[in-house]
Protein backbone atom coordinates (compact mmCIF):
# COMPACT_ATOMS: atom_id res chain seq x y z
CA UNK A 1 0.00 0.00 0.00
CA UNK A 2 1.16 3.39 -0.96
CA UNK A 3 0.40 6.92 1.49
CA UNK A 4 1.13 9.90 -0.51
CA UNK A 5 2.81 12.51 1.40
CA UNK A 6 4.18 15.70 -0.04
CA UNK A 7 3.92 14.35 -3.01
CA UNK A 8 5.96 11.62 -2.71
CA UNK A 9 4.66 7.92 -2.17
CA UNK A 10 5.47 6.38 1.04
CA UNK A 11 5.38 2.33 1.14
CA UNK A 12 3.49 1.04 4.04
CA UNK A 13 5.05 -2.58 3.34
CA UNK A 14 9.01 -1.89 4.42
CA UNK A 15 9.17 -4.64 6.68
CA UNK A 16 8.48 -7.09 3.69
CA UNK A 17 11.29 -5.76 2.05
CA UNK A 18 14.47 -7.60 3.34
CA UNK A 19 12.57 -11.14 2.21
CA UNK A 20 13.00 -9.43 -1.60
CA UNK A 21 15.97 -7.28 -0.93
CA UNK A 22 17.95 -8.67 -4.43
CA UNK A 23 15.19 -7.31 -6.81
CA UNK A 24 13.76 -3.65 -4.29
CA UNK A 25 15.67 -1.42 -6.76
CA UNK A 26 16.11 2.19 -5.55
CA UNK A 27 14.90 2.31 -1.67
CA UNK A 28 15.37 5.79 -0.21
CA UNK A 29 15.02 6.50 3.42
CA UNK A 30 14.63 10.40 3.26
CA UNK A 31 15.10 12.51 7.04
CA UNK A 32 12.91 15.13 8.23
CA UNK A 33 15.31 17.67 7.50
CA UNK A 34 15.50 16.33 4.08
CA UNK A 35 12.11 16.97 3.76
CA UNK A 36 11.29 20.10 5.02
CA UNK A 37 14.42 21.64 3.16
CA UNK A 38 15.96 19.73 0.13
CA UNK A 39 12.20 18.91 -1.34
CA UNK A 40 11.24 22.29 -1.92
CA UNK A 41 14.99 23.51 -2.82
CA UNK A 42 16.04 20.73 -4.62
CA UNK A 43 14.07 19.06 -7.93
CA UNK A 44 16.74 16.71 -8.45
CA UNK A 45 16.16 15.41 -4.65
CA UNK A 46 12.33 15.51 -5.10
CA UNK A 47 12.76 13.63 -8.60
CA UNK A 48 14.76 11.03 -6.62
CA UNK A 49 12.51 10.86 -4.30
CA UNK A 50 9.53 10.47 -6.55
CA UNK A 51 10.95 8.22 -8.96
CA UNK A 52 12.71 5.56 -6.49
CA UNK A 53 11.17 2.17 -6.28
CA UNK A 54 10.24 2.02 -2.44
CA UNK A 55 10.15 4.97 -0.22
CA UNK A 56 10.35 4.30 3.74
CA UNK A 57 8.70 6.51 6.15
CA UNK A 58 11.80 6.99 8.38
CA UNK A 59 11.01 10.30 9.49
CA UNK A 60 9.84 10.16 12.75
CA UNK A 61 8.02 13.60 12.88
CA UNK A 62 6.43 13.13 9.79
CA UNK A 63 4.73 10.11 11.00
CA UNK A 64 3.84 12.08 13.95
CA UNK A 65 2.32 14.90 12.38
CA UNK A 66 0.59 13.23 9.57
CA UNK A 67 -1.58 10.52 12.26
CA UNK A 68 -2.16 13.21 14.22
CA UNK A 69 -3.75 15.19 11.25
CA UNK A 70 -6.02 11.80 9.91
CA UNK A 71 -6.84 10.84 13.80
CA UNK A 72 -10.00 9.69 13.04
CA UNK A 73 -8.94 7.78 9.63
CA UNK A 74 -6.84 5.05 10.91
CA UNK A 75 -7.13 3.33 7.94
CA UNK A 76 -5.03 6.32 6.67
CA UNK A 77 -2.38 6.24 9.47
CA UNK A 78 1.53 4.96 8.55
CA UNK A 79 3.80 3.51 10.39
CA UNK A 80 7.38 4.19 10.71
CA UNK A 81 10.07 1.68 9.27
CA UNK A 82 13.67 3.58 9.89
CA UNK A 83 16.48 3.24 7.57
CA UNK A 84 18.47 1.31 10.99
CA UNK A 85 15.62 -1.42 11.35
CA UNK A 86 15.93 -2.06 7.73
CA UNK A 87 19.54 -2.19 8.09
CA UNK A 88 19.45 -4.36 11.24
CA UNK A 89 17.41 -6.88 8.82
CA UNK A 90 18.98 -7.11 6.24
CA UNK A 91 22.56 -7.52 6.99
CA UNK A 92 21.73 -10.94 8.57
CA UNK A 93 20.86 -12.29 5.07
CA UNK A 94 23.31 -14.72 3.44
CA UNK A 95 22.38 -13.46 0.09
CA UNK A 96 23.35 -10.29 1.21
CA UNK A 97 26.64 -11.58 3.05
CA UNK A 98 27.85 -13.73 0.06
CA UNK A 99 31.35 -12.88 -1.50
CA UNK A 100 30.95 -9.94 -3.97
CA UNK A 101 27.53 -9.17 -3.39
CA UNK A 102 27.55 -6.08 -1.61
CA UNK A 103 29.77 -3.01 -2.28
CA UNK A 104 29.29 0.19 0.31
CA UNK A 105 30.21 4.04 -0.60
CA UNK A 106 31.58 5.64 2.27
CA UNK A 107 32.03 9.32 3.36
CA UNK A 108 35.61 9.09 4.85
CA UNK A 109 38.67 6.45 5.05
CA UNK A 110 38.14 6.76 8.77
CA UNK A 111 34.10 5.76 8.42
CA UNK A 112 34.86 2.86 5.79
CA UNK A 113 37.80 1.58 7.95
CA UNK A 114 35.62 1.31 11.27
CA UNK A 115 32.54 0.15 9.25
CA UNK A 116 34.72 -2.34 7.49
CA UNK A 117 35.85 -3.88 10.53
CA UNK A 118 32.47 -4.43 12.36
CA UNK A 119 31.13 -5.84 8.92
CA UNK A 120 33.79 -8.32 9.23
CA UNK A 121 33.30 -8.93 12.41
CA UNK A 122 29.38 -9.61 12.26
CA UNK A 123 29.25 -12.27 8.91
CA UNK A 124 31.17 -10.16 6.16
CA UNK A 125 34.37 -12.03 6.39
CA UNK A 126 35.08 -11.38 3.20
CA UNK A 127 34.60 -7.74 2.98
CA UNK A 128 37.82 -5.86 1.44
CA UNK A 129 38.54 -2.11 0.62
CA UNK A 130 37.98 -3.38 -3.19
CA UNK A 131 34.31 -3.19 -2.06
CA UNK A 132 34.20 -0.29 -0.91
CA UNK A 133 34.35 3.51 -2.24
CA UNK A 134 35.13 6.28 -0.64
CA UNK A 135 32.76 9.34 -1.58
CA UNK A 136 34.33 12.70 -3.34
CA UNK A 137 32.82 15.75 -2.34
CA UNK A 138 29.98 16.32 -4.90
CA UNK A 139 29.26 18.98 -6.56
CA UNK A 140 25.54 19.15 -8.12
CA UNK A 141 25.94 20.71 -11.77
CA UNK A 142 23.84 23.52 -13.26
CA UNK A 143 20.42 21.50 -12.95
CA UNK A 144 21.51 20.08 -9.85
CA UNK A 145 22.22 16.75 -10.64
CA UNK A 146 25.09 14.83 -8.55
CA UNK A 147 27.19 12.20 -11.27
CA UNK A 148 30.18 10.60 -10.53
CA UNK A 149 31.64 8.43 -13.38
CA UNK A 150 34.10 6.82 -11.67
CA UNK A 151 32.03 5.20 -9.47
CA UNK A 152 29.46 4.17 -12.28
CA UNK A 153 33.07 2.30 -13.83
CA UNK A 154 33.66 0.46 -10.93
CA UNK A 155 30.17 -0.68 -10.42
CA UNK A 156 29.97 -1.81 -13.88
CA UNK A 157 33.21 -3.92 -13.59
CA UNK A 158 32.32 -5.28 -10.62
CA UNK A 159 28.26 -5.40 -10.55
CA UNK A 160 27.68 -6.25 -7.00
CA UNK A 161 24.01 -7.04 -6.37
CA UNK A 162 23.51 -4.63 -3.47
CA UNK A 163 24.85 -0.93 -3.35
CA UNK A 164 25.02 0.37 -0.11
CA UNK A 165 25.08 4.21 0.18
CA UNK A 166 26.36 5.64 3.40
CA UNK A 167 26.89 9.42 2.57
CA UNK A 168 24.65 12.57 3.86
CA UNK A 169 21.35 12.89 3.44
CA UNK A 170 19.99 14.98 0.56
CA UNK A 171 22.90 13.46 -1.86
CA UNK A 172 22.61 9.80 -1.19
CA UNK A 173 19.34 10.07 -2.87
CA UNK A 174 20.34 11.78 -5.35
CA UNK A 175 23.59 9.66 -6.26
CA UNK A 176 21.06 6.52 -5.49
CA UNK A 177 18.94 8.02 -8.24
CA UNK A 178 21.64 8.69 -10.67
CA UNK A 179 22.81 5.25 -10.48
CA UNK A 180 19.90 3.51 -10.84
CA UNK A 181 19.91 5.30 -14.43
CA UNK A 182 23.12 5.99 -15.19
CA UNK A 183 23.88 1.40 -14.68
CA UNK A 184 23.33 -1.03 -17.49
CA UNK A 185 21.87 -3.33 -14.80
CA UNK A 186 19.60 -3.34 -12.00
CA UNK A 187 21.16 -3.41 -8.87
CA UNK A 188 19.24 -3.33 -5.43
CA UNK A 189 20.61 0.59 -4.31
CA UNK A 190 20.10 0.88 -0.30
CA UNK A 191 20.18 4.68 0.66
CA UNK A 192 20.39 4.57 4.45
CA UNK A 193 22.64 6.97 5.07
CA UNK A 194 24.73 6.55 8.87
CA UNK A 195 22.43 3.71 9.73
CA UNK A 196 25.74 1.36 9.39
CA UNK A 197 27.99 3.63 11.78
CA UNK A 198 24.98 3.39 14.47
CA UNK A 199 25.47 0.10 14.41
CA UNK A 200 29.66 0.38 13.86
CA UNK A 201 29.99 2.91 16.37
CA UNK A 202 31.51 5.72 13.75
CA UNK A 203 28.17 7.44 15.28
CA UNK A 204 26.34 7.88 18.73
CA UNK A 205 24.71 4.03 18.85
CA UNK A 206 20.56 3.76 18.69
CA UNK A 207 19.68 0.74 20.55
CA UNK A 208 16.28 -1.20 18.60
CA UNK A 209 14.33 0.64 21.68
CA UNK A 210 15.60 4.08 21.01
CA UNK A 211 14.81 3.97 17.51
CA UNK A 212 11.29 2.01 17.45
CA UNK A 213 10.25 4.94 20.22
CA UNK A 214 11.52 7.54 17.72
CA UNK A 215 14.71 9.11 20.31
CA UNK A 216 17.49 8.73 17.48
CA UNK A 217 17.20 12.12 17.10
CA UNK A 218 17.78 13.14 20.67
CA UNK A 219 20.85 10.73 21.27
CA UNK A 220 22.31 12.27 18.44
CA UNK A 221 21.72 15.55 19.76
CA UNK A 222 22.53 14.88 22.95
CA UNK A 223 26.20 13.60 21.39
CA UNK A 224 27.00 16.70 18.89
CA UNK A 225 24.62 19.17 20.03
CA UNK A 226 26.01 21.97 17.86
CA UNK A 227 25.77 19.96 14.59
CA UNK A 228 22.39 17.92 15.34
CA UNK A 229 20.65 20.36 17.27
CA UNK A 230 20.80 22.90 14.38
CA UNK A 231 19.93 20.18 11.88
CA UNK A 232 16.85 18.94 13.72
CA UNK A 233 15.71 22.50 14.76
CA UNK A 234 15.43 22.82 10.63
CA UNK A 235 13.24 20.03 10.55
CA UNK A 236 10.35 21.38 12.41
CA UNK A 237 9.39 23.07 9.07
CA UNK A 238 8.15 19.87 8.10
CA UNK A 239 5.02 20.57 10.15
CA UNK A 240 3.92 23.84 8.46
CA UNK A 241 4.52 21.72 4.86
CA UNK A 242 2.33 18.81 5.77
CA UNK A 243 -0.19 20.71 7.45
CA UNK A 244 -0.38 23.01 4.31
CA UNK A 245 -0.43 20.60 1.63
CA UNK A 246 -0.98 17.00 2.98
CA UNK A 247 -0.93 14.87 -0.07
CA UNK A 248 0.26 17.63 -2.66
CA UNK A 249 3.97 18.36 -4.01
CA UNK A 250 4.87 21.41 -2.66
CA UNK A 251 5.87 24.64 -4.79
CA UNK A 252 9.91 25.05 -4.77
CA UNK A 253 11.24 27.74 -2.90
CA UNK A 254 12.76 30.35 -4.77
CA UNK A 255 16.76 31.05 -4.05
CA UNK A 256 17.39 34.25 -2.32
Amino acid sequence: MIIQILGIPFRTDGEKLPERILDAGLIVVPSGPGLANDLVKSAAYRSALREADHVIPDSGLMVLVWNALHIWQPERHLRRYSGLRLLREVLPRAEVRAPGASFWVMPSVADRDGNVEWLRANGFDALSEDDCYVAPMYHPDVDGRIEDRTLVAILEKRRPRIIFLNVGGGTQEQLGWYLSKALSYRPTIICTGAAVAFLSGRQTPISPFADKYYLGWLLRTLSEPKKFGVRYWHSTGLVALIWRYRERLPRMREEK
